[in-house]
């Protein structure tokens, strides 16, 4: 699989809604984003792990 990179748009309780560089929407559970994620942060997504870029 090809590494994916997210902004993070909205932290709505347990899950966050990020978005891709094609614009595609996806929310994820806040338990396998790193514990240090904010509104705005970019992450990368590669080996089915989240880091902040």
């Amino acid at each position: 699989m090809e590494p994916v990179k997210y902004k993070v748009l909205k932290i709505n309780g347990d899950y966050a809604i990020m978005v891709t560089e094609d614009g595609v929407e996806n929310t994820v559970a806040m338990a396998l984003l790193p514990i240090e994620i904010c509104e705005g942060d970019t992450v990368l997504w590669e080996n089915f792990e989240y880091t902040i870029i």
